[in-house]
């Protein structure tokens, strides 16, 4: 041992010698104080005496259980379980309903319902008052009003005022239509529900102005999610519903903030004065704070990340934005939605800023928002059929006024009625916006318990019925068929999936060397997926970009026509199918990973897509390919008809040399298929046919590409490992058509 380290242990020693000492000494300052206060407070001899445990008696484990009970009470320790519980629930709901196609704010919502006294209130009332005591309640809404101050201001930040200053004259419309309808009948239905739903003390006035809201709203966020996933975003319809949405979000916040102001005021002169502070407060937004903010945008245009101090700026803007909204009487999200809308339309400012805000407000904040509002959500309420027939009456006139005077408006405008239901199916989409207009009325007193448990029922069946009703009417209307027989008999109909951008570029160039251009490819699609539907819509559009440039060069190179389709989705192998149906492919082409390779390398989403797809499949698996100069057919008896027909496209769409390895002696056996192979092909001396028996492996390292059919792959993996582990790229077909085939009618084989 060494000096230094000898020292350091006599200093250590030291330390604990002197810290003992002066332990026991302050026990004898605790005897000495100890003795000092009995003398002073001498026993009261006719108070009754309290006998007190002596410290160290009892069961030490009962002590430690108590102290952790009262551990367990305290506030903090009450809002972490909370938080736990809500996040893990909402989560668990939400990829659920987001497996079933639904919007996953529908299973947020349904795990506050849960939470609350409809479900675990109703069943396990004991557990529900451990997790949410009614003292807890206060720091949950406090906690989730902060939540919704930073989504209702990247709400606001995605409201793009130049795409709606593009489509304003039919947009507005529209929006406008989508709202006034639905307000007369929400103002109608408040005369049938007023004498038995409205609050004690609650004006007419103000009950029918918040039900005409309650049926006004559209869902912004959510409907732009919805768009997203369904792959809408570069329709016409996709473009208008976002347009109209976004000008519904805004019109509808003003005149909920109108509303609020003359609830709030009391009498019409002081309600006009309150509107005309807030509109002064949004001239102030746009024509001052909105051109700081453009000068910070400007000089972070370039850069990869935003300064504390911006973000700081950006807080202290957001939230006195919120402070002087909430003092005027309008309530803070109203503050929090007009400071993201006067954020400037700097893309890259933008998605900086959402980057830092959204994980946090939407992942751990919403969730308890959600919770809050199933506290609130008594379905036990509705306990008789003449309640549940009002609650059927308020989702019919939703539905009726939203989705009525959307579709009419539109087909006023010109549009198709299949482009009309759709956009009026997209507008009726309520979700959070709606839950959180009702809790500002339920705040207000304004709503009873029972027309807020309808009204949030409500929320849910129009927010749920989207993407059904989007379904059906796309069944339902009369399209027109792609017109495949006026098309050449083995003319393609190409589906390109793809993950990685240089994939689909490779997939692309392999297509183009059996099919040569747009003479023998009646249509190329490329499909991108993104395994998540959470996604923001400005990561969508880097996304989108990025995913296709690729495949885009490569196609303006070879001068191909393509189609581009992106979409988010929880079930990418039901997408791919879908799509692959929709598209009418008669081939479908996918790449594969490196880490694939392996005895179950087509498991998982490849084998899944091969299983259920029909058209014919072609699996790339890519080992750093760059050109195919020598290609190698692997033919077996199951699939030489369309193999040989594949060989014949390579010969005549390129200019590699093929070799044919026949695995069953098919040169011998199918003698008039070989003659009539030779016979139609363009150039027969740029291939060589060998026998199985007489090819070495070991030159596989000498082509470029293999090609062999799935079967003979699936049996390759044990019988032919070189094949497998070699260093060319591999193509895998599975041939479910003629498409390929060299022959006139394959039935007559």
């Amino acid at each position: 041992m060494n000096r230094s380290s000898l020292l350091y242990l006599l200093i250590f020693f030291a330390i604990i010698i002197s810290a003992i000492f002066i332990i026991d000494n302050g026990r004898q300052l605790e005897i000495g104080r100890s003795t000092q206060s009995t003398a002073i407070h001498l026993p009261d001899k006719t108070a009754p005496v309290i006998h007190q445990e002596k410290k160290g008696s009892g069961n030490v484990f009962d002590s430690f259980i108590k102290v952790m009970k009262t551990n367990m009470n305290t506030p903090i320790c009450i809002l972490i379980i909370q938080i736990i519980i809500l996040i893990i629930l909402s989560r668990m709901l939400g990829l659920v309903f987001g497996k079933l196609g639904q919007p996953i704010v529908i299973g947020e919502i349904i795990a506050g319902i849960m939470l609350g006294p409809s479900l675990l209130g109703n069943f396990f009332p004991s557990a529900y008052d451990l997790l949410f005591p009614l003292k807890s309640l206060g720091n949950l809404q406090i906690i989730s009003q902060i939540g919704l101050i930073l989504f209702m201001f990247i709400v606001g930040m995605e409201v793009d005022i130049k795409v709606m200053r593009k489509r304003i004259n039919s947009a507005v419309f529209i929006s406008y239509a989508g709202i006034i309808f639905p307000y007369f009948l929400g103002i109608c239905l408040s005369y049938y529900l007023y004498q038995q739903f409205a609050p004690p003390n609650t004006s007419f006035l103000s009950f029918a102005l918040f039900i005409g809201i309650a049926l006004s709203i559209t869902a912004f966020p959510v409907l732009a999610r919805i768009i997203q996933e369904k792959g809408l975003s570069k329709t016409f319809v996709g473009k208008m519903a976002i347009t109209c949405a976004a000008t519904d979000d805004i019109t509808a916040w003003l005149i909920l903030a109108a509303i609020i102001a003359i609830i709030q005021a009391g009498n019409p002169l002081s309600a006009i004065f309150t509107v005309l502070l807030v509109v002064i407060y949004v001239v102030a937004m746009l024509l001052l704070v909105q051109p700081m903010f453009k000068r910070i945008a400007s000089i972070y245009f370039t850069k990869e990340n935003l300064s504390r101090t911006i973000i700081a700026i950006v807080f202290v803007h957001l939230f006195l934005s919120a402070f002087l909204t909430e003092l005027l009487g309008i309530h803070v999200l109203f503050g929090a939605f007009i400071a993201g809308v006067v954020i400037p339309s700097n893309q890259r400012f933008k998605k900086l800023l959402t980057d830092k805000l959204e994980d946090v407000s939407v992942s751990l904040l919403l969730p308890l928002f959600f919770a809050f509002t199933g506290l609130r959500t008594q379905i036990g309420l509705l306990n008789t059929t003449d309640l549940w027939l009002t609650c059927g009456l308020v989702i019919l006139f939703a539905i009726i006024g939203k989705f009525g005077g959307v579709s009419i408006a539109a087909r006023f405008f010109g549009f198709s009625w299949k482009d009309s239901f759709s956009l009026g199916v997209l507008m009726n989409t309520r979700g959070l916006m709606e839950l959180i207009a009702l809790n500002i009325g339920y705040d207000l007193g304004i709503l009873s318990p029972e027309i807020f448990t309808i009204m949030v029922l409500m929320a849910l069946f129009t927010t749920f019925m989207t993407g059904p009703a989007l379904a059906l009417i796309e069944r339902l209307s009369v399209r027109k068929k792609d017109a495949i027989a006026e098309t050449p008999r083995h003319a393609l109909q190409v589906l390109i999936s793809f993950g990685m951008p240089q994939m689909g570029g490779n997939l692309l160039k392999l297509l183009h060397l059996f099919s040569g251009n747009n003479n023998e490819l009646n249509k190329v699609t490329a499909l991108h997926l993104t395994p998540n539907t959470e996604i923001s819509k400005s990561d969508a559009i880097k996304y989108e970009k990025n995913s296709f440039t690729n495949i885009k060069a490569v196609a303006h190179h070879l001068h191909i026509k393509l189609k581009t389709i992106y979409k988010t989705s929880f079930d990418v192998t039901k997408e791919i199918v879908k799509i692959a149906k929709d598209e009418q492919s008669n081939l479908l082409m996918m790449g594969a990973a490196k880490s694939m390779f392996s005895k179950n390398m087509l498991g998982g989403k490849v084998k899944n897509i091969l299983d259920q797809v029909s058209s014919n499949v072609g699996v790339f698996i890519d080992k750093d390919f760059v050109k195919a100069e020598h290609v190698g057919f692997f033919v077996t008896k199951l699939n030489f008809v369309n193999m040989f027909g594949l060989v014949q496209r390579f010969i005549e769409f390129s200019n590699c040399k093929i070799t044919i390895v026949d695995e069953d002696n098919l040169q011998q056996n199918e003698t008039d298929l070989f003659d009539q192979f030779i016979l139609n092909t363009v150039d027969i001396t740029r291939i060589e046919i060998v026998k199985k028996t007489s090819f070495d492996f070991a030159s596989l390292e000498n082509f470029d590409l293999i090609i062999v059919g799935l079967k003979y792959f699936e049996k390759a993996v044990d019988s032919a490992p070189m094949l497998i582990e070699s260093s060319p790229s591999l193509l895998i077909f599975e041939f479910r058509d003629d498409a390929f085939s060299m022959l006139p009618d394959t039935k007559q084989l």
